[in-house]
């Protein structure tokens, strides 16, 4: 409580005032006589204060979407080319490539079946995609059917097309991974879906060649005809065959 004339414009029938202060004011309780009035005074607005339960909603640009190259992508796109002149080194000397579907290996098994391959094979993991940038415009490029799915790459650089096969028939067996199938592959330009892949495998070996083809030049000429039929690899090996049987004679004879 204040007395009346400390209050402006307060006169002496108002026996007290009191000030209560807040935000928005002053709230002036008095008493004249013996009633009570109560006054509101208002504080001034400063236009450049906001209210207490004012927010303040600010908008940052956000950056536009455009991103810079980064390392990862730079040594992703660095991978992927060596992986395509990897299948090219490998396409050199090289009898047959094939695709077997890889999928649920495990790594143990990847180790120990590259454990169990010749020298004459190598096996690459590689996509699809890569492997087709590779053979694409070559001999090999017929292998494009069997680029479905997960597939792992046998190269085979020997002559002797089924024991190059053998041993990864005999790992397939001994794992009992028959869904992990062979899924194409190609030989001397020609491709081999799934169906006829066994043909491959049952291709003579060279001494079986040899053998054969040697005997048939002895036969009569409807043998030698069939012989003269048979693929040119046949062909070729048996007339090599007949060359160094023929260099083997002569020295003999010159000795």
């Amino acid at each position: 409580m204040v007395p009346c004339r400390s209050v402006p414009g307060c006169n002496s029938n108002m026996s007290h005032v009191t000030m209560q202060d807040s935000l928005l004011g002053h709230n002036v309780l008095t008493r004249i006589g013996n009633k009570n009035f109560s006054i509101f005074l208002t504080r001034p607005i400063n236009p450049f204060t906001l209210p207490p339960s004012s927010k303040i909603h600010l908008r940052v640009p956000r950056p536009h979407n455009h991103r810079l190259p980064t390392i990862t992508a730079a040594i992703s796109r660095t991978k992927k080319e060596a992986t395509v002149e990897t299948v090219k080194q490998q396409l050199e000397n090289c009898y047959l490539l094939a695709g077997i579907n890889y999928k649920g290996f495990t790594v143990k098994q990847f180790q120990e079946l590259r454990k169990s391959l010749p020298e004459t094979t190598k096996l690459i993991v590689a996509k699809n995609t890569l492997v087709y940038k590779a053979v694409e415009g070559t001999r090999w490029e017929t292998l494009k059917p069997c680029m479905k799915g997960m597939n792992v790459w046998l190269f085979v650089h020997t002559e002797e097309i089924p024991a190059a096969i053998k041993p990864y028939r005999d790992f397939q067996k001994e794992k009992k991974l028959e869904d992990n199938d062979f899924t194409g592959g190609v030989f001397e330009g020609k491709y081999y879906g799934p169906d006829e892949f066994k043909t491959l495998e049952t291709l003579p070996t060279r001494a079986e060649i040899y053998a054969n083809l040697l005997g048939s030049l002895k036969s009569p000429a409807s043998a030698l005809v069939s012989t003269l039929q048979a693929p040119a690899r046949d062909v070729v090996m048996v007339l090599k065959a007949y060359v160094k049987k023929l260099e083997e004679e002569a020295g003999a004879a010159q000795s």
